[in-house]
């Protein structure tokens, strides 16, 4: 007898005698003391492994043989092994018989190195899971073929042969099996039809014999025992339902009679067995349900009371030591990752993954779960699936039950590696407390002493006071005008939007208002802020989506009534596209206007889902992340967090974003259709994007026009389309038309998130007259010879703002040749009065009352001719005049050389940033460009002087 301290357990001492007792069967290194030390340490974790190799010691003896106890299986090994095993079983009796034995033999060898610590946690699962999907997809093979045999094969309506499907949900859908566990599956069928045997089945009888056929083997137990037990709940109406459903009837099911608890189990769905192009178009079928393309925080709330359900029963059984189920279990962690996955996938499709481990980066990666708590909750995952695993290889069953007794725990203790139970405790406990504590914290219900705390608002609400009471609740809240408020209360409750919602839509709604005026009572201008926040759930309150949203992140609400007071714009903008809401979810994020390069980054992510050939979605994409940024912007500009200069740099990288993103699309489009352009200035698309105005000066605002010139560069007019096989060519010419005009419908077109851009392109030559797309050699005749003044200064405010770089440059050498040209001064100066005095006539708001402040005499517009028309004169002295388009860097270059009198240009400088300021401010309002006269006189009178003195005419 080896002297080992563990032999002094009568269990193992029996166990060794039987052991010892057999040297004529036994090979020589299964009696060598370092085997032998670590048999028995696997003995006294696993009495399975003890009883399965004392009644069969070859099984040890194969194993160690192999050299497979010291290394992991080889890709594909497992299921080799059981391909071959299997060919020796002509009929169910020795199917069944050697899928035991299989069974029985890695469960063995995944236990004895889970123990002695020779595989990762990762391994064991991952081994598990194979083990059954392998056991699942060999015993289907056969069975199958002898249904076939019997019955003939399964068919639709077109004559093609039908697959069972077979879905792993839960653990073994995520490959993460633990070692005694029941395997959940979900069998389905692409379409009815019948076998095309002499007797004649249906499909649906075919498959549900099929099913009953594949459970019987897999988890009878016989004197090999099983193989796994099966569970089918999670199928379409339970125990109730149907064993075998087709695809058509899966489909009907999940869209109108699924319950919350289905969509959480279908994000571990994966299919094990009948792979294949019609199992990809189930799964495809059911990601919809799963995912909502929308942030679904209704999904907290249903984990939350599945959670509690869970809690009750389970406190009800005194399971409180449940490491699956109960405080601080495994279950737990899963949720939480879970749950972001309900409100987020749909949004984020990087976040569809089964594995909870993978899931936990990915959040940790995307800042929606601290990083800390990411550890946390990763290390507490692997060391309580270390405790289930322990716990069942005991005796190959499935429990979660930590022991009671003195010895099943100080068993366990050492298994795990510790020198007692108590020490052991200690860093279990650690563990589940760190998890509770991260789960209430996800779950924790926000609005569950709003009731208490508002409950003068709640009464407001439900007008369940008298009038003169209920106006006194408004008036302490912070109401100036409680009557004015409560009537529009009122009103909101008795809409028609309000009466037709469901019984959940009533009661998030009731969660919500209260709240919701509280939070309006502490703003600047509550009444103000009520009118506007009103109207927005007006809008949103049908989909409850939003009400979840609210209702479930007490910060999103602060920020949305912080933000709605301060802005109808932004209050108009949330109304028309509620999807914005998910941006105050993060202030972070929400107060972080990105630039260029961070823009293009997140667009890559936005757009890399979609398909290449899926425009409608595309152009979903591209407005929801244009009016995203907007918001951002918009957030940063009314907290200050940005200065005012800058925020029309952040608004103009946008619009160049989405500029470079669309006008890549329009070019695939064509080119999948015709073909490239041959001849082409450049290696890319020979395509160019001028922003003119605003955008070309760097000046854009709020829903500001984007004034836009297409250049071509295709270097002949007889030039065509590469000719490919399935595609038409076409002319180049042809081709930059037609893509002109496919850029033009990406931004303006109007789909269910709204106008991308509103385009102007009648500063193109010849304006609405001239081509859509001009060449680069039409436009620079054209410039030379043909444009009017105003368009030359027009073209001092362009830039490239996309497309081929050899088209941008050439169409920069073009502008500082034009612009760079000597000028008649007499002359240029008459036709800039002339050009603004025609322009002040046709656009000039200016009323009594009323100042227009871009074209009122002393507004911006002046500012602008007066800055173009000395560029114009100078810029052939001066050629760096031209380096920029921005009005502020005309005039510190005017400054640099001195070129307007005295201090005129600081000042204008000065005068310019006031005026854009209350501009800006007025779009923020949705105010029209224009103020009260009495406001900036001073200001105005400025540089009406400055227009006199400079331009030697009055304005």
């Amino acid at each position: 007898m080896p002297d080992h301290a563990l032999l002094a357990d009568d269990r193992l001492r029996r166990h060794w005698d039987a052991w010892a007792s057999r040297p004529d069967v036994l090979p020589p290194e299964l009696l060598e003391p370092g085997f032998v030390d670590r048999m028995l340490r696997v003995w006294d974790a696993s009495e399975f492994v003890a009883q399965s190799v004392l009644r069969a010691p070859e099984l040890l003896a194969g194993l160690q043989a192999e050299g497979r106890l010291e290394r992991a299986n080889a890709p594909g090994e497992l299921a080799e092994r059981l391909r071959g095993a299997l060919a020796e079983a002509p009929h169910v009796d020795g199917l069944e018989r050697v899928l035991r034995r299989f069974r029985r033999a890695e469960m063995v060898r995944v236990i004895w190195r889970d123990i002695l610590h020779a595989a990762p946690l990762a391994e064991t699962l991952e081994n598990l899971s194979e083990l059954a999907d392998c056991c699942v997809a060999g015993a289907l093979e056969r069975l199958y073929a002898w249904a076939v045999n019997t019955d003939g094969a399964p068919r639709d309506s077109a004559g093609r042969e039908q697959p069972l499907v077979v879905l792993g949900m839960g653990k073994l859908g995520a490959r993460e099996l633990n070692l005694s566990s029941d395997i959940d599956l979900i069998f389905t069928f692409p379409q009815h039809g019948e076998t095309d045997g002499a007797r004649r089945r249906s499909n649906e009888e075919f498959f549900t014999r099929l099913g009953r056929q594949l459970i019987k083997v897999l988890s009878r137990t016989t004197v090999d025992g099983f193989v796994f037990r099966v569970d089918m709940r999670l199928r379409p109406f339970g125990d109730a339902g149907p064993l075998a459903m087709s695809f058509d009837a899966f489909e009907s099911y999940y869209a109108s009679q699924a319950r919350e608890w289905e969509r959480y189990a279908m994000i571990k769905a994966r299919v094990i067995a009948g792979h294949g192009e019609a199992a990809d178009d189930f799964m495809a079928m059911l990601r919809p349900f799963v995912y909502r393309r929308y942030i679904d925080f209704g999904a907290i709330d249903s984990i939350r009371n599945m959670k509690l359900m869970i809690a009750r029963e389970l406190h009800n059984k005194g399971m409180d030591a449940n490491i699956k189920l109960g405080p601080g279990g495994i279950r737990e962690i899963e949720f939480i990752g879970q749950a972001f996955q309900l409100v987020r996938g749909g949004r984020d499709t990087e976040l569809q993954v089964r594995p909870i481990l993978e899931v936990l980066r990915r959040l940790d990666a995307r800042d929606l779960l601290p990083g800390y708590a990411v550890a946390e909750l990763s290390q507490a995952y692997e060391f309580l699936r270390l405790v289930e695993n322990r716990l069942q290889a005991w005796k190959d069953e499935q429990t979660h039950r930590l022991p009671a007794d003195d010895e099943g725990r100080a068993r366990l203790a050492r298994s795990m590696g510790f020198d007692g139970w108590p020490a052991f405790e200690v860093v279990l406990r650690r563990h589940r407390d760190n998890v509770d504590q991260h789960f209430h914290q996800v779950f924790a219900a926000p609005q569950v002493d709003a009731d208490a705390r508002n409950a003068d608002l709640v009464a407001v609400w439900h007008g369940a006071e008298k009038a003169e009471r209920l106006l006194g609740h408004l008036a302490a809240a912070g109401y100036a005008e409680p009557g004015e408020a409560l009537e529009r209360i009122a009103a909101f409750r008795a809409s028609a939007v309000c009466r037709s919602l469901s019984t959940r839509g009533h009661d998030r709604l009731d969660r919500l208002m209260p709240v919701l005026l509280d939070a309006i009572a502490q703003s600047e201008a509550p009444d103000v802020a009520l009118d506007r926040l009103l109207t927005l759930l007006s809008a949103v309150a049908r989909r409850t989506a939003y009400l979840d949203l609210l209702v479930e992140n007490p910060l999103a609400l602060s920020q949305l009534v912080r933000l709605g007071s301060a802005s109808s714009w932004v209050a108009s903008q949330l109304t028309r596209q509620p999807i914005l809401l998910d941006e105050l979810l993060d202030p972070r994020r929400l107060y972080t206007p990105l630039r260029r390069s961070e823009l293009d980054a997140e667009l890559d992510v936005l757009l890399r889902p979609v398909a290449a050939d899926d425009l409608e979605q595309q152009m979903e994409r591209l407005r929801q992340f244009a009016q995203g940024n907007m918001l951002r912007v918009a957030a940063a500009d009314l907290t200050d967090v940005i200065p005012l200069r800058v925020v029309s740099d952040y608004l103009t990288d946008l619009a160049e974003s989405v500029l470079a993103r669309a006008t890549g699309i329009a070019f695939d489009h064509l080119a999948r259709k015709h073909g490239r352009p041959t001849q082409i200035l450049g290696e890319q698309t020979g395509f160019g994007v001028i922003g003119y105005g605003k955008l070309g000066g760097i000046e854009l605002g709020y829903g500001s026009d984007l004034d836009l010139v297409f250049l071509h560069g295709s270097r002949s007019t007889m030039a065509m389309t590469e000719g490919v096989e399935g595609r038409r060519e076409v002319a180049n010419e042809v081709f930059y038309a037609r893509m002109g005009q496919r850029l033009i419908h990406l931004l303006t077109t109007r789909t269910p998130a709204g106008v991308l851009y509103e385009a102007d392109m009648r500063l193109r030559p010849n304006g609405n007259a001239g081509m859509l797309v001009s060449s680069l050699s039409a436009f620079e005749q054209y410039q030379h010879h043909e444009a009017w003044t105003w368009e030359h200064q027009a073209l001092l405010r362009a830039r490239p703002v996309a497309g081929e770089p050899a088209v941008l440059e050439a169409f920069r050498r073009i502008r500082r040749e034009v612009l760079g040209r000597e000028r008649d001064p007499v002359k240029l100066l008459t036709d800039v009065i002339e050009m603004r005095a025609k322009m002040r006539q046709a656009l000039d708001k200016t009323a009594p009352e009323r100042f227009d402040l871009k074209q009122g005499v002393g507004g911006i517009a002046d500012i602008e001719f007066m800055v173009q028309y000395a560029v114009l004169r100078w810029a052939h002295r001066h050629p760096d005049l031209l380096d920029w388009t921005d009005n502020l860097r005309l005039l510190e270059g005017l400054a640099r050389y001195d070129l307007l009198e005295g201090h005129a240009a600081e000042l204008l400088a000065n005068l310019y940033q006031v005026l854009r300021a209350a501009y800006h401010r007025n779009a923020l309002q949705e105010s029209p460009g224009l103020i009260p006269d009495a406001e900036l006189r001073e200001e105005r009178a400025m540089v009406r002087d400055l227009w006199d003195r400079l331009m030697g005419a009055p304005g």
